[in-house]
């Protein structure tokens, strides 16, 4: 998969204009708030969704303007395509190979991205909950089973810990909780399963990308901690026994708590560097190589199941990482397109190969 070239009108505070991109590594240089991750962002909607900064769709207009367009030509599937996206306050059109669509979820079987942004380093700086999501998102953006399990387990799980805050007012509904059990333990099985093999994925992968960013120096191990232990991923009908028997151990605290405290809504990553968890003992170099380690590893696997390799678009990356990890992220990624963005000389002038764009006050040039 690859972007050939990419062309905005109105777009934020990018000056109309349209860009060819090199195959292989596009370095965006330029100083804060010039529009750097604008051109990434612009690059991301074409994958389907929402802006990775969270933005709502009228925010991406420029401020003077009524309107904002967008327009990809890439690469996908073996041939060259086009996309065009049109925003007019909230009403948003989508154009694949001149075919309107209904909308931009079209765009998904198109084309595919993976992002890296500094936001992301909270995979290994906050709680488990956002690792929980990183896993979750990336399952369901694969398989719509799972999305379909995920979504049920939620609404039995809000509905199991009603009951539990119920039961201590009216004692006679306990005799209820069985079939919520029942049904918690079934959805819950495949979903620990599925994220078990997911990690194992991500662990293989990723340990690969960081040797190649540490250069050799550090080992990163990734651990699946779950709330129910000694787990057979291939035995669903085991993991929903084991579930079940926590349930019933654990219903004298679910009952004090009001809430459930097993199962894979309080399950966990854990990210080791050389043994030791990235969150309490990394440093800041070593928790950004970790956290791109990851974004590379669910690029490698993405790719597996797209049997072709998605676009990676790395915000704000060679900051706090020492010149032999940024010589790896500007020259040694092999067989992805890359964009990458950074804002010190010194970091462009160590790409060996492809193109460099400079951003100022949202005017975008080639050098």
């Amino acid at each position: 998969m690859r972007v050939n070239s990419l062309e905005f009108e109105n777009f934020r505070n990018l000056e109309k204009n349209k860009i060819f991109t090199d195959k292989n590594t596009n370095v965006i240089f330029g100083e804060n708030a010039q529009g750097k991750t604008n051109l990434l962002e612009c690059i991301w909607l074409f994958c389907g969704g929402h802006s990775f900064r969270g933005s709502a769709e009228k925010e991406l207009i420029n401020f003077n303007e009524k309107f904002a367009k967008i327009k990809l030509e890439f690469t996908s599937e073996d041939r060259e395509q086009n996309a065009e996206i049109r925003y007019t306050g909230n009403k948003k059109e989508v154009f694949i190979n001149g075919v309107k669509k209904k909308s931009g979820a079209s765009l998904i079987e198109k084309f595919s991205c993976v992002v890296f942004s500094p936001e992301h380093l909270s995979l290994v700086k906050a709680g488990p909950g956002i690792r929980r999501k990183f896993l979750d998102g990336a399952l369901c953006q694969q398989k719509l089973k799972y999305a379909k399990y995920f979504s049920k387990y939620n609404q039995i799980l809000n509905q199991r810990n009603a009951l539990l805050k119920d039961i201590n007012k009216h004692p006679e509904l306990q005799v209820t909780l069985e079939i919520w059990n029942e049904n918690l333990a079934s959805f819950g099985a495949y979903i620990i399963a599925e994220r078990i093999k997911y990690a194992e994925k991500l662990k293989e992968n990723a340990k690969f990308f960081h040797s190649g960013i540490s250069n050799d120096r550090e080992t990163l191990d990734i651990e699946y901690v779950s709330t129910i232990k000694d787990l057979n991923v291939d035995n669903l009908e085991e993991i929903k026994e084991k579930f079940l028997t926590e349930l019933n151990n654990k219903l004298k605290d679910d009952l004090y708590n009001g809430y459930t405290t097993v199962g894979p809504h309080r399950d966990d990553i854990n990210i080791l560097i050389n043994g030791m968890k990235a969150k309490n003992f990394g440093s800041q170099g070593q928790q950004r190589s970790a956290v791109l380690s990851l974004k590379l590893s669910e690029a490698t696997v993405l790719s597996e199941i797209l049997e072709e390799k998605p676009v990676l678009l790395l915000d704000d990356v060679l900051s706090e990482l020492d010149s032999k990890r940024q010589d790896y992220l500007l020259n040694k990624i092999d067989g992805y397109q890359v964009f990458i963005t950074c804002c010190e000389h010194n970091d462009k002038k160590q790409l060996q190969e492809g193109k460099l764009f400079v951003v100022n006050q949202g005017k975008i040039t080639e050098e």
